[in-house]
């Protein structure tokens, strides 16, 4: 029997969860220990992932000297397009309101982040920390990413001296990968027993909400590339039909894989052939999978607003402002592996007070989720080293125009 893959057994465990929260619902409830254990799992990997990621990112690629004129373009449209996606995202979430109704248990939310009648210069405050440790240890994200940034810029400012922590970041980062693999062989039993809770003890309707956010996400990320890509396209003047054509095998390998790195040497032969220097498509693309990942800063805006709905708190504006800037910033350390978004979502969730039960609810059907987002993902950043050739003066219609009149004259 053909061995089956991880996202086989979540969607075997999600299907066994529902049928005995549905059946045995007295049995389903007395599941919340092995959910649990397969939350703090999660909640274990959050601090010394994102350390490690953003360290390394920063210092080891992301010094703005050496990426040149080249590097500045490509920062600062992966910046105004994510940001993008995430209001995006958020606007979807507010608009369609999937969670309300699932009502997952309400935690307090008091003394983690500044809420409504906080001053501006609290909230400045508070994102930066007295101590990275203390930050680790209560979950704060968005203090330990502002650490990280400056920890990582001023490895990078010394240079060799700082080779030594570079590598430790690089090494704990492929560590930490390792690690979460290993605690997402326990994802079947922990979705299983999260769906099974949920089910059993609030009914069969929170598969109503689930279903919900998913067409709220494929929604949202259609609008994202026809209109936000589509607009993109039309003014760096990208030619549209010879560009979907380079990119639709990596497309379709990224959406059955959820893998954008599976896609990644395809998507760099292609682009190259479609008219992109190899110098630029060599840098934008892998940079782009640290700091251009679209679909999945769309789906970490939509899923933890989803989740603060299902625990009924309304979130103010200020909050989820602030909680647009921390995935802003948090974005950048997710790694182009299959569900790797989770550990950002739930580095959020902590962040912000709300239930990190919410991870495990959205897990039972964030497979579907994920194939979307990684699929984006990679057309995100395989225009996004068309819009920089454009933007370095590279005609790319004029590549397709003569290679169209080479063709006609055979």
């Amino acid at each position: 029997m053909k061995k089956l893959s991880i996202t086989s057994w979540i969607m075997i465990g999600m299907v066994a969860g529902i049928a005995l929260g549905v059946f045995a619902p007295k049995v389903a409830v007395e599941l919340a220990p092995i959910s649990n254990v397969f939350l703090r799992l999660i909640k274990s990997i959050i601090a010394p992932l994102l350390f490690g990621t953003l360290v390394y990112g920063i210092a080891g690629s992301g010094d703005v000297k050496q990426m040149g004129r080249i590097g500045v373009k490509a920062i600062l449209y992966f910046e105004i397009v994510t940001t993008v996606a995430l209001f995006l995202g958020l606007g979807a979430v507010n608009l369609t309101r999937p969670g309300d109704g699932l009502k997952i248990e309400k935690t307090n939310m008091e003394g983690i982040v500044p809420q409504a009648k906080t001053t501006v210069g609290g909230v400045i405050e508070h994102v930066f920390p007295t101590s990275v440790i203390d930050a680790m240890a209560r979950g704060d994200v968005l203090q330990l990413v502002v650490f990280s940034f400056i920890f990582g810029a001023a490895c990078a400012a010394i240079g060799d001296k700082a080779k030594p922590v570079v590598k430790f970041a690089e090494s704990l980062a492929e560590v930490m990968f390792r690690y979460t693999n290993y605690v997402m062989y326990m994802a079947p039993l922990g979705v299983g027993a999260a769906i099974a809770v949920t089910i059993g003890s609030k009914g069969f309707g929170v598969l109503y909400n689930l279903g919900k956010l998913v067409l709220t996400m494929y929604g949202a990320l259609v609008v994202f590339v026809v209109v936000v890509l589509g607009t993109v396209m039309l003014i760096a003047r990208v030619p549209i039909r010879p560009f979907f054509s380079a990119v639709r095998e990596p497309f379709i390998l990224a959406f059955s894989t959820a893998s954008s790195e599976a896609a990644l040497p395809i998507a760099l032969e292609n682009m190259e052939a479609f008219g992109v220097p190899k110098h630029i498509v060599s840098f934008v693309l892998p940079t782009g999978y640290s700091f251009n990942l679209d679909g999945s800063t769309l789906y970490l805006a939509l899923a933890s607003v989803f989740v603060a709905q299902a625990a009924g708190i309304e979130l103010t504006l200020g909050t989820q402002l602030l909680m647009m800037l921390t995935l802003m910033l948090t974005s950048k350390g997710v790694a182009a592996v299959p569900r790797a978004s989770l550990v950002i979502l739930s580095g959020t969730l902590a962040t912000f007070g709300l239930p990190i039960e919410g991870v495990a609810v959205i897990l039972g059907v964030d497979a579907f989720m994920d194939m979307a987002r990684t699929s984006v993902n990679v057309l995100g950043n395989c225009l996004a080293s068309a819009v920089v050739a454009r933007w370095e003066g590279v005609d790319l219609g004029a590549i397709h125009r003569e290679a169209g009149v080479a063709a006609a004259s055979r």
